[in-house]
């Protein structure tokens, strides 16, 4: 098979799950060059053949996986793939990545990406090989958790470990909860607004991916190790390459950025047995790492002794022990781990786990909330077998599960009352990453008027302000500071997601990732072109969400959500007296009209979208 372009396969494959016909189209190079792949390639294709009206549960929905322009290369974390979709929490549009080896394989099978649309009459799977696909059955495969469903497919497959990388819906997704996940590599998630919920109502349980026998041709293979040995050089001065994110605990508890019983408080006395150096020693660990990597921070790990002895699961990253120990006041490293893996078995989403099990815990203790109303459950703070249970009630819509199934947002309108004033969430039906974003003004800001239900920019991890027009530092409590922030850095995240790298290495370094593409495909990107190419689709979900009703009116944060700090380091700090002049301040730097939020004509016609 002939590809077409240095560092990309030029094959998209096409599955329509309500026929059954697969085909392959070949995308012309300007439309490669200005999406590229990932994240920007499947916005492209949504935005174009998602109307209006389409919602997440539909056939017509679509559904993207793919890999980018360095994925399946020498750059460490380039087996990732891009997950994009209309989503499930907030019926706009699901950008989310994970890690992990699919991206690579799809790439060796002869393919830059999957775009998925219709709905199966039956349940099936799909397994793709070596420039080909076929639909399998796959109603043998329901009620497995992901961890299961990866085995059972090997297997039928005939497939070795390391030569096949299956994703799939666990009973999250089968049973529609809407923050459900797409799991795959023992452990890697695509979760946020709810991927697994869409994949559900296509009846599509899993994607399985042969490693095949193409070889990816590069424009400068040598120059493209070089960017690979200097990034590993940088990463290996960091805490993440050896201890993983678990590093994070402590210095984000005494930096008030932990989040802790549902925003309650900010204190943690428990953060320093969730760091890798002081757990990891009690654990049979094996290192599990992804294509081409290098750092230390993905393990299989196996409780030796206690109530859970024998459990084997992924070790954690720094959200997952944030939503399962300080999150919800639960302080054994143990349960927390298990927890984690249970949510990533049962297929959801663990930062909108977090915020629904806390919620759900304090309303227990405030009484608004009681074992008749629990099935049963006493959900006091910290009560990990309860959350055991809670997670299993909600994965299968059992009882209350069936309404926490919907979402903290909307579970706490159902139950309503104070009940409904102590959820943390955004109006639009997403939810807030591992952290107290009411110590990072930026990242709430960001996720409240994120098209994606999450976040879509990282300030904190900006390495060079000054690239951005920004001031070093950047003051995290200066409002205006902020919300130029925010502005200013958009479009960098696209731009990376849409290659498609892990963040753990390639750290949004704009200039770097240029230099990467070019030595992957030719094709040389300055800053300010990377940057349009992140804001031009940036722009396109703004319009696409705009027209289903995700505008200004929705773009704050709930009560609990945007409330001040009681104590802590930034005890007093608020942010809501600031909210509408960082709006304004956002809205006008993004292009966009001040009063509205809508993108201005200039703007569009700026970035190429004409519309």
């Amino acid at each position: 098979m002939q590809q077409r372009f240095e560092g990309l396969m030029g094959r998209i494959l096409r599955v329509d799950l309500t026929s059954g016909d697969i085909t392959v189209e070949t995308p012309d190079e300007g439309t490669l060059r200005r999406y590229l792949g990932g994240v920007g390639l499947g916005i492209h294709y949504v935005f174009n053949e998602v109307g209006p009206g389409v919602q997440w549960d539909q056939p017509e929905n679509r559904f993207f996986v793919g890999s980018g322009p360095l994925g399946g290369t020498v750059i460490g974390g380039s087996g990732s793939i891009a997950v994009v979709t209309v989503g499930a929490m907030t019926g706009g549009f699901t950008t989310s990545e994970a890690m992990g080896f699919m991206g690579a394989y799809l790439k060796s099978a002869g393919f830059d990406g999957v775009l998925i649309h219709g709905a199966a009459p039956e349940w099936k799977y799909l397994y793709i090989r070596d420039g080909g696909a076929e639909l399998r059955d796959a109603r043998h495969l329901l009620g497995k958790d992901t961890w299961e469903t990866e085995d059972a497919v090997k297997a039928e497959l005939g497939l070795p470990e390391q030569q096949a990388s299956v994703f799939s819906i666990g009973p999250a997704g089968e049973n529609l909860v809407r923050f459900a996940a797409l799991v795959g590599d023992r452990g890697h998630v695509a979760g946020h607004n709810g991927p697994g919920a869409v994949l559900g109502s296509k009846h599509l349980k899993a994607i399985a991916v042969a490693r095949g026998a193409l070889r990816l041709e590069v424009h400068d293979a040598q120059k493209l190790k070089e960017i690979s040995d200097a990034l590993w050089e940088e990463n290996k001065k960091g805490i993440n390459y050896t201890w993983g994110t678990s590093q994070n605990y402590t210095p984000y508890e005494a930096g008030g950025w932990l989040p802790v019983k549902n925003y309650t408080t900010t204190r943690f006395p428990e953060h320093a047995r969730f760091m890798g150096e002081s757990y990891r020693q009690k654990y049979d660990l094996r290192r599990h790492p992804c294509w081409a990597c290098q750092s230390h921070h993905c393990n299989i790990m196996k409780i030796k002794d206690g109530p859970y002895a024998g459990y084997e699961g992924e070790e954690p990253e720094y959200e997952q022990w944030a939503a399962t120990g300080s999150a919800i006041g639960q302080t054994d490293v143990d349960t927390a781990a298990v927890l984690s893996n249970d949510v990533n078995k049962l297929g959801m989403e663990n930062n909108e786990v977090g915020w629904l099990i806390g919620w759900v815990m304090e309303c227990y203790e405030r009484g608004l909330l009681d074992k008749d109303d629990l099935d049963g459950l006493e959900m006091r703070w910290g009560n990990g077998e309860g959350a055991r249970q809670l997670l299993s009630n909600t994965a299968h819509r059992r009882g209350f599960g069936n309404i926490l199934a919907e979402g903290v947002m909307r579970a706490s309108q159902r139950v309503g009352g104070d009940a409904g004033r102590c959820a943390i969430y955004t109006p639009k039906g997403g939810s807030p990453r591992g952290h107290d974003h009411r110590s990072r003004w930026s990242e709430m800001l960001d996720t409240s008027v994120s098209n994606t239900g999450t976040m879509e920019t990282m300030v904190v991890a900006i390495r060079r302000p000054e690239d951005y027009g920004l001031p070093k530092p950047i003051d995290p409590f200066n409002p205006q500071v902020v919300a130029a922030a925010v502005a200013k850095s958009k479009g960098a995240m696209q731009f990376e997601d849409s290659m498609v790298t892990c963040r753990f290495i390639t750290h949004m370094d704009v200039p770097l990732l240029c230099r990467a593409l070019e030595a992957s495909t030719g094709w040389h990107f300055t800053f300010d072109e990377a940057l349009t190419m992140g804001r031009r689709v940036v722009n396109m979900m703004r319009v696409f969400n705009l027209r289903r009703g995700l505008g200004k009116r929705l773009e704050y944060p709930s009560e609990r959500y945007g409330s001040t700090p009681t104590d802590g380091p930034n005890a007093g700090k608020a942010i809501q007296p600031h909210w509408d002049d960082m709006l304004r301040t956002y809205y006008r730097l993004m292009g966009w009209d001040e009063a509205t939020g809508v993108p201005l004509p200039e703007t569009l016609r700026s970035l190429g979208l004409e519309m």
